[in-house]
């Protein structure tokens, strides 16, 4: 976590302990993690060492061995593993030397270019896809351009997820890595100049050790995102892989225990990995004594060095839009218009009409804004109560619940989407459970909103709770005492003062959890399955997968969902500045 400048962090009081309503809130908060997080995975644990796949019980290791004994499934998670190792890898390789250049130097253009980096979060990389396919399919734009026929997707499928889930994702390691660098004491690298040692020595001994945990953090978050990433992978075609395996095994959860299996097999294989990359690149934290200022350290460059740095900038973000102008594109070509050409040869705007007045199109959208908005009213006083709960207590349990807080940001999301089948298939949503009935995925009448609430929930809760913690770290509990000396209760205290002071980071964390929301892809893809159900991100890959003009009309929404998500990108990078990579560590 990014801890605010300019005070200490607030200690509560010493009193004679926590009260009876602090621990009952923080019981509610675990009871509600209890039931919304880890017994839907134990429930998915459980299934794949089930013995009998229909009622859940007894116990054994074969599913799990049958697994790795299957030479599909084995490929499919050696595939997965390539994927991520190689998206992480890639992402590192575009982030690093620009989070490193920002913070050293200064050339023309600086400031929109580094907000620019966040140009590719504002649109999933499934969406992209589509885009991908127009500019690079055998009959797209740049076989136009080049007078050629290559099939580049073709060929090169596992290269076309790599590189739209990097382009897609760097920004989360470019954020922490800013965040790191520009906490490093400028006097340590003037030290080691001092007795001689050149620039990448000093970056290679001094800088990157002191931000490799900022950097594992932000790796973390992409290698698990990449590992289980379904979208991408679905919409371009690479079904050789565990998250599309298991994706296709839902109408087996009834009767099979291999859905249950692959899925526990991916979740330890997550948890794996995150422990073998901590153990070997997360390193310790090194203290810093003083933090100076950055700009006072800045290197300008001017002339044609100052021209590189902004072409290294404008390179990077011009590959990463790349698959977003795709999307624009085909949003806006006619029909049949945009075939063996560099560019559309006619436009029309009736794709964007098609997108919200289309029965499905019209009832996806409304349904995620439902969701996405019960998802975070639910959020937001989740978030400030665990914030408080963490901050201002000493209540027992409070590093407990800042984990479980954290874990989803850790936990395969189609892992969880999965979890939440197996719920409404045992109790207490299934036959004979106090809740038989109402929420169901898989059944005769399904009825998901529910479970999807929860899982939309779950997935951004970290978001609010980051921010409200950085809004309560950054603030003064002297003036929550005083308006408790004067009389007030601690709920007044809390709605007339605390979220007066932290108005803003609550707003940033609610405006992320409501755009990412919209545009979840794991949940949205499993537990929606009739289309009075789909979401937005459901509708979209229906759409692309109908000939005509679908995929004008899914890329027409995908516009739709890049305007929301970009105007809550700008607005929470306005209101939290240079905290905003706290909110994306794991």
């Amino acid at each position: 976590m990014v801890l605010p400048t300019g005070g200490a962090r607030y200690t509560p009081p010493v009193t004679k302990g926590p009260g009876v309503g602090q621990r009952l809130l923080l019981a509610g908060v675990l009871a509600f993690f209890g039931f919304a997080l880890l017994y839907p995975i134990w429930l998915m644990v459980r299934g794949g060492f089930a013995a009998d796949p229909v009622t859940g019980t007894g116990f054994t290791l074969a599913h799990v061995w049958a697994v790795f004994a299957d030479p599909l499934l084995r490929e499919g998670l050696v595939n997965a593993l390539r994927i991520a190792g190689a998206t992480t890898a890639l992402s590192v390789a575009l982030a690093l030397p620009l989070a490193v250049l920002s913070a050293r130097c200064s050339f023309p253009l600086k400031g929109m270019w580094n907000a620019a980096v966040l140009l590719p979060m504002i649109l999933p990389p499934f969406v992209g896809a589509v885009g991908l396919r127009a500019v690079l399919g055998r009959s797209g734009a740049l076989n136009a351009a080049l007078g050629t026929e290559f099939d580049f997707l073709g060929g090169a499928k596992f290269w076309a997820v790599v590189a739209i889930e990097a382009l897609h994702l760097y920004p989360i390691i470019y954020l922490n890595a800013a965040a790191a660098l520009a906490n490093l004491d400028p006097a340590l690298d003037e030290a080691g100049e001092s007795v001689g040692a050149g620039r990448v020595r000093r970056f290679l001994t001094i800088t990157l050790p002191l931000i490799r945990p900022g950097l594992f953090a932000g790796g973390t978050i992409v290698f698990i995102w990449s590992f289980t990433e379904l979208g991408t992978p679905l919409m371009l075609d690479f079904y050789a892989v565990t998250p599309v395996q298991i994706f296709n095994g839902l109408k087996e959860m009834q009767t099979s225990a291999r859905p249950y299996a692959l899925s526990v097999v991916m979740l330890g294989m997550a948890i794996a990995m995150y422990a073998l990359g901590r153990l070997v690149f997360g390193g310790r934290a090194y203290a810093m004594y003083a933090k100076a200022s950055r700009a006072a350290a800045e290197r300008p460059l001017t002339g044609l060095a100052g021209v590189a740095a902004t072409l290294a900038f404008g390179l990077v973000t011009l590959l990463a839009v790349a698959p977003h102008v795709g999307v624009v594109l085909t949003s806006v070509a006619a029909e049949g218009s945009w075939y063996r050409s560099v560019l559309p040869r006619e436009f029309t705007l009736e794709h964007f009409t098609g997108a919200v007045t289309h029965p499905l199109a019209f009832g996806a959208i409304s349904n995620s804004l439902k969701l996405s908005l019960m998802a975070v009213a639910l959020n937001t006083g989740l978030g400030l109560l665990i914030g408080y709960l963490i901050v201002r207590t000493r209540v027992r349990g409070r590093a407990l619940l800042d984990a479980l807080s954290m874990l989803p940001l850790a936990v395969p999301g189609l892992v969880l989407a999965f979890g939440y089948v197996a719920m409404s298939l045992r109790w207490p949503f299934g036959a004979g459970g106090p809740l038989a009935g109402l929420a169901d995925v898989v059944g005769a009448n399904p009825n998901p909103v529910m479970l999807l609430v929860l899982a939309y929930s779950v997935r951004r809760l970290p978001y609010i709770v980051r921010a409200s913690v950085a809004g309560l770290e950054q603030t003064s509990g002297e003036l929550e005492e005083a308006a408790v000396n004067l009389g007030a209760s601690r709920v007044r205290t809390v709605r007339t003062v605390v979220v007066p002071l932290i108005a803003a980071n609550l707003i940033a964390g609610a405006l992320l959890a409501f755009s990412f929301s919209m545009l979840e892809v794991s949940d949205s893809m499993v537990l929606a399955q009739q289309e009075r159900h789909f979401p937005l991100t459901k509708a979209i890959y229906s759409f692309s997968e109908r000939l005509g003009d679908g995929a004008a009309i899914a890329s027409a929404m995908g516009v739709w969902g890049m305007g929301l998500l970009g105007v809550a990108l700008v607005g929470a990078s306005v209101l939290v500045g240079k905290r905003m990579g706290a909110i994306f560590k794991a």
